[in-house]
């Protein structure tokens, strides 16, 4: 892993067309802002692996209807 340090305003780069960039920060929580193609996804941890779970259970077919309709929105809403 690497381990960077930034200053509130500074960035990273990730490739030729990903961008972090720290633009808060507030006792404890850091708010970053992520620059990234549409067709790269990006989600905080707990919702990756939410979603991970969720393709697992639809591959043995034990996805039930809410769930899946929950996911398409959040599919819908990041576009």
């Amino acid at each position: 892993m690497l381990i960077l340090t930034r200053k509130l305003g500074e960035s990273i780069r990730i490739g030729d067309d990903i961008e972090v960039k720290i633009v808060g920060i507030a006792g404890d929580q850091i708010k970053l802002g992520i620059t990234a193609p549409r067709k790269v996804d990006v989600n905080r941890g707990e919702i990756y692996e939410a979603i991970r779970k969720e393709n697992s259970r639809a591959v043995s077919g034990n996805l039930s209807d809410d769930i899946l309709n929950a996911m398409k929105t959040m599919k819908t809403n990041n576009q």
